[in-house]
């Protein structure tokens, strides 16, 4: 599909108003137009059954016969849709783990908010199946200096590492994080909370034992979200509240 059909095809798909609601949500985003996820799912899906490769080839700049001025990725940056929907094509592509990994690294160097960096880690479905081999290549988004690197490494483990095989090193892991960044600093807290939801009693020695090393703005967030999650029992929120005046009196 070229630029300019896929252009015309997401105008065509898009709403004002929605539009206005969603840059509401994401302060310094990029551009949008206003396509619906669902929507930008079903086209993905479609790419997805045709050329996924060439399509992402072209989009990402990655094929050897385009000049780089020539291809998509130096029109398409400044739309969220169109990043996005790149997304979620490598999602849904039929392939490999060892032909998808390099499509991931390329497409998380264009994680610029909190919107492209979710809907992205949700799609990646395929890291079920390659869990010790994604959480190697994942060590470096975790340890990284940029913020939404990290968040993507954060969002990771919250998808993906909360059973019991992997909670205690997801939260090794999310302890030892660089946590400067507001947006790093929540999908931390949102991580915690998510685990405390999957694996309450191990989270909740993981907050109380002493051993955390979450800084006061993630560990003000963490509980923010328990408080707020249909997840969190009414019992348990009452400890929670107990826990935050413990751990603030410290």
């Amino acid at each position: 599909m070229e630029y300019g059909e896929l252009r015309k095809q997401l105008e065509d798909m898009a709403e004002d108003k929605y539009r206005d609601f969603s840059q509401a949500l994401i302060p310094g985003g990029r551009p949008m137009l206003g396509v619906r996820i669902p929507a930008l799912r079903k086209l993905a899906k479609e790419i997805a059954k045709d050329d996924w490769q060439g399509y992402l080839d072209r989009a990402q700049g990655l094929d050897d016969k385009l000049d780089k001025k020539d291809a998509m990725e130096t029109d398409t940056p400044e739309l969220s849709e169109i990043v996005n929907l790149q997304g979620f094509v490598i999602g849904y592509a039929k392939a490999d783990y060892e032909t998808l990994l390099p499509y991931i690294a390329r497409h998380v160097e264009k994680i610029d908010d909190w919107y492209l960096c979710d809907g992205f880690c949700a799609g990646l479905k395929i890291v079920k199946k390659h869990r010790e081999e994604f959480l190697e290549f994942l060590m470096p988004y975790i340890y990284s200096q940029e913020e939404f690197e990290r968040r993507f490494g954060a969002v990771m483990l919250m998808d993906y590492y909360l059973d019991d095989t992997y909670i205690h090193r997801t939260l090794e892991l999310l302890d030892s994080m660089e946590m400067e960044g507001y947006y790093c600093q929540m999908a931390i807290a949102w991580a915690v909370a998510t685990a405390w939801a999957k694996q309450r009693d191990i989270t909740h020695q993981y907050l109380t034992g002493g051993q955390h090393h979450l800084t006061e703005p993630v560990l003000d967030m963490t509980i923010r979200k328990l408080l707020d999650s249909y997840r969190v029992s009414p019992e348990d929120k009452v400890a929670i509240r107990e826990m935050k005046r413990v751990l603030h009196r410290k």
